[in-house]
């Protein structure tokens, strides 16, 4: 059932990159109650009514450090504006676009938005009790020292919110046949309810210590597809998806290049290896700079194809993709009212990317960007 090509788990056997797309979070009881708190009416949308923080109600241990012992919950519990939806199989949390997250297009940033999925995977694991020592890990996954990681990224942007745009996020994870899993998001424009993006991923399970990759066995599917819709439910429609598109590998010579990047201490996460937001960056540094003025990312998909070292030194290549070439460009028609087309093909350019370790030229990532023209503001 897994859809990913072959091009994408032939080389995974080797390390992948880690990362937090599919959350983390302390371990709670199995139908553990939630409560919430109004914080006021959000961004002022009158028919939104309340913003509803998530309050847990486990039990702060006298060790914790809140001074307070009354079991109501961490701070952050009673601040966050998310929480799991009635049916209890999905998760969606607002989010306000901070002045650091917009960029030179006065909108928040691919990036931003990658993190911002990161954030709300990393939370609802936190809400249906997965570990705060992993990346939603399961009882069964800590005891044999297996983790997710990330096999390919896809996100869809239809339209970019500005600095104090208010954002809604859902997500939800699912069974992806015997070796991996997904997990799928959607974004709304709070105030209008307009679908502004979408974006999917696919998952499978490696073990830390070994680094190879392994199937998910009936105990895992167990533990976590009691938190998963029972029916498909997909975020981007996979007929003509561009989201299952096999990227070829960039060969030498590429037409754009950035070598000897470097990671910085900041783009570490907590198990040392390179965040997966930082190879959106990396990959974006060796686009020609009139795309960049011209254009905006309307696509981006990345199959990870093993970890990057703090001590790597990474090159970035980009090459045009003819879109006459490519397959067709998809029209995403989707069941929430959006739909990702670009007005005019014409205007639309493509890329394909590699990201390879200096050198020895072992490959990190795959990717292919899809750029529309920017409208007149």
């Amino acid at each position: 059932m897994l859809k990913v090509s072959c091009n994408v788990l032939s080389d995974q056997s080797q390390a992948i990159t880690q990362c937090g797309f599919m959350g983390r979070g302390p371990i709670l009881t199995r139908g553990h109650r939630r409560n919430a708190v109004v914080l006021g009416s959000g961004s002022g949308s009158s028919n939104k009514g309340p913003i509803l923080a998530v309050v847990s109600d486990r039990v702060i241990g006298s060790g914790s450090g809140s001074g307070s012992g009354s079991g109501s919950g961490t701070l952050a519990d009673r601040l966050r504006l998310g929480s799991l939806t009635e049916d209890g199989l999905s998760y969606k949390e607002r989010f306000i676009v901070r002045c650091y997250e917009v960029g030179i297009n006065k909108t928040a940033t691919v990036e931003t938005i990658a993190n911002l999925l990161q954030e709300v995977g990393c939370n609802h694991a936190q809400s249906v009790g997965f570990s705060t020592d992993g990346f939603a890990t399961t009882p069964t996954m800590r005891k044999l020292h297996l983790i997710w990681v990330t096999a390919r990224m896809h996100i869809e942007i239809y339209k970019y919110p500005a600095w104090s745009d208010v954002i809604e996020i859902e997500t939800w994870c699912q069974g992806e046949g015997r070796i991996g899993t997904r997990r799928d998001w959607i974004l709304k424009d709070h105030a209008t309810g307009q679908v502004i993006g979408r974006a999917t991923s696919k998952w499978v399970m490696m073990n830390e210590d070994t680094r190879r990759l392994q199937k998910v066995s009936d105990d895992v599917r167990d533990e976590y597809l009691v938190y998963c819709p029972r029916e498909p439910r997909l975020a981007i429609p996979e007929e003509n998806s561009s989201s299952l598109r096999r990227i070829p590998k960039l060969e030498d010579p590429a037409e754009h290049s950035k070598l000897g990047l470097v990671p910085r201490r900041g783009d570490l996460d907590m198990n040392l290896h390179v965040n997966n937001v930082t190879y959106i960056g990396w990959v974006l540094e060796s686009l020609p700079q009139e795309i960049i003025d011209s254009h905006e990312l309307q696509t981006i998909t990345l199959d990870y194809r093993r970890e990057c070292q703090h001590d790597d030194i990474v090159d970035s290549l980009t090459s045009v993709e003819p879109v006459e070439d490519a397959e067709a460009v998809s029209k995403i028609q989707g069941t929430n009212g959006s739909i990702a087309a670009t007005e005019n093909n014409e205007d639309l350019r493509q890329f394909l990317h590699l990201l390879r370790v200096s050198g020895d030229g072992l490959e990190i990532n795959r990717g292919r960007t899809e750029w529309r023209k920017k409208h007149a503001r």
